[in-house]
């Protein structure tokens, strides 16, 4: 019974992790609209920390321990201190959808280092077919988006969302192979908190304090991130990557896109096509393939 909660307890963590993730792209590309990246992700990576740590200690949980924190700190700054601050520096020059796009890689990346570099995980037909599958739903839906890779003035954001990517799932296996005693939120409160330091050390030296100005939308987005994109999404993630198979926890990047078109018809008027609708149910029968895989 205590194992079956433990499972449905994941699989809702995953859930709000597709679903919120989904609607932080344009709330970054809002955020960076008015504030230099670094100074705008680092205090919301800070703050969500220190809320984390607040909470956590109030409820009993405890610190690290002294062997946990050199993981804590890996984990952190490949996942928000490089991950998660390049994406932001990168949407300064291209567009959320197209990052949407690029993130949708991240199972191919995580899959990668997992069981073809690492050997980690045997992989069988379920898994790779989920993962093509979910690939082509994604290609389905953004169709003629795919374009904007060859613009040339998004090269150096697709550069960064690259690296960003390899970054993010490096961290993901790492963290899921080198296990803590720690509870999960209690380790993310910690990766917050490294990687937003992190981030504020990165913004001085390159000198975004000079011209530091906040914009109202800024705020709103800062705001937004912070409580549902830092407090609520990263820890699901780190629980969910702890609990289920690393390469089922990655189809988020599958569904994420589909949330933000759904968003943007829902509070934007934005257009709804049975194309999406289509591609939305072959992402669903990619996940599937995925979760069937992992259970074999």
């Amino acid at each position: 019974m205590l194992e079956k909660n433990i499972k449905i307890k994941a699989y809702s963590a995953w859930f709000a992790v597709s679903i919120i993730w989904g609607t932080t792209y344009l709330a970054i590309r809002v955020g960076v609209g008015g504030m230099p990246p670094f100074i705008f992700s680092a205090p919301r990576w800070i703050l969500a920390g220190i809320i984390y740590l607040v909470i956590l200690k109030w409820r009993g949980y405890s610190f690290p321990k002294k062997s946990d924190y050199k993981h804590i700190v890996i984990v952190g700054l490949l996942l928000l201190g490089v991950a998660n601050g390049f994406l932001a520096v990168a949407e300064q020059w291209i567009p959320s959808g197209l990052a949407a796009i690029l993130i949708t890689t991240v199972p191919f990346v995580i899959v990668l280092l997992e069981s073809v570099i690492l050997r980690k995980r045997k992989l069988n037909l379920f898994i790779i077919s989920g993962i093509l599958v979910g690939f082509i739903g994604v290609v389905f839906i953004l169709g003629n988006n795919l374009s904007l890779l060859l613009i040339p003035e998004y090269r150096l954001g697709i550069i960064l969302v690259s690296i960003g990517l390899f970054s993010w799932g490096s961290g993901s296996v790492y963290s899921k192979y080198h296990k803590l005693t720690v509870h999960p939120f209690m380790s993310a409160a910690f990766q917050m908190l490294f990687a937003g330091f992190f981030q504020l050390i990165l913004s001085v030296i390159l000198g975004e304090t000079e011209n530091f100005a906040i914009s109202n939308n800024s705020m709103l987005a800062f705001l937004y991130l912070l409580l549902f994109g830092s407090l609520i999404a990263y820890g699901s993630y780190m629980y969910a990557i702890e609990k289920l198979p690393i390469s089922f926890v990655s189809t988020y990047a599958y569904i994420n896109p589909v949330i933000a078109l759904f968003v943007g018809w829902f509070f934007l008027d934005e257009i709804l096509t049975i194309q999406i609708i289509i591609g939305a149910l072959i992402i669903l029968v990619g996940v599937y393939l995925v979760n069937r895989g992992n259970n074999l």
